[in-house]
């Protein structure tokens, strides 16, 4: 992905910079993409070239995460 491919907030992306680490888009910091854990937690900062789209497999990750997350009372 590109910073000339702004994603809609809450979209979900892979940081391939850290670990394959999958977040949602919350926003921009100067040259980086704000993104935080499906399931909660805190923010980092990316590189837009270090991300890219989620496989299927990662979709369903996120989505069982954020399910578990909702069932332990978490505020997503």
């Amino acid at each position: 992905m590109t910073e000339s491919e702004v994603p809609a907030v809450g979209m979900l992306v892979v940081d391939t910079e850290h670990g394959d680490r999958a977040g949602e888009f919350r926003g921009l910091a100067g040259r980086y993409w704000l993104l935080r854990p499906v399931g909660g937690g805190r923010e980092w900062e990316a590189e837009p070239d270090g991300l890219r789209e989620p496989t299927p497999a990662e979709r369903l990750r996120a989505e069982n995460a954020r399910q578990n997350a909702r069932s332990r009372g978490a505020v997503l």
